[in-house]
């Protein structure tokens, strides 16, 4: 019978299947764990495996949470957003803090180019287009005074153009 390449991949020791996982992309300690676990390796193993990646400097939930903030700025998220999704890496709140603090982003400035690229530079006319915008910017994860600061501004240079 011949070995499929699953098969050989299953004898891999966790700790390589891990690394071979860590030379394409940063991943967290959370993330790894559920893959290995959910590729059929043991909890023990899985568990000794991350401990020695996190030994070796090869796994650093820090290095992975710099990472996707940095990221997920360039995409245009707002803070909200990176903060739940931190969280579902299991990184502490108060990392997830320190990390948006450092990154010193601009958060109004950063929806606005989202408006742009989003809806042109139409002015609002009607409180429903508002609302719609508005409604974006909070799925993207911008907080509320945010969004309606940003919302009114395009309001009150829409009403500043009709003068």
């Amino acid at each position: 019978m011949k070995r499929t390449g699953r098969d050989k991949a299953q004898k891999r020791p966790a700790y390589d299947k891990a690394l071979a996982l860590l030379a394409r992309r940063e991943y967290s300690r959370r993330e790894l764990h559920e893959r290995l676990l959910r590729d059929g390796y043991a909890r023990d193993e899985t568990g000794e495996a991350l401990d020695r990646l996190a030994s070796d400097n090869y796994q650093s939930d820090v290095r992975f949470a710099g990472m996707l903030v940095r990221n997920r700025i360039e995409q245009g998220y707002g803070p909200r957003r990176l903060q739940a999704e931190l969280r579902t890496h299991a990184i502490d709140d108060a990392r997830i803090q320190a990390l948006i603090d450092a990154a010193e982003v601009n958060w109004r400035r950063s929806a606005q180019a989202q408006l742009q690229r989003r809806y042109g530079a139409s002015p609002v006319a009607e409180f429903a287009e508002r609302a719609k915008r508005a409604q974006f910017l909070l799925r993207r994860g911008f907080d509320a005074a945010t969004v309606n600061a940003v919302t009114r501004a395009e309001v009150d240079d829409a009403d500043d153009a009709d003068d």
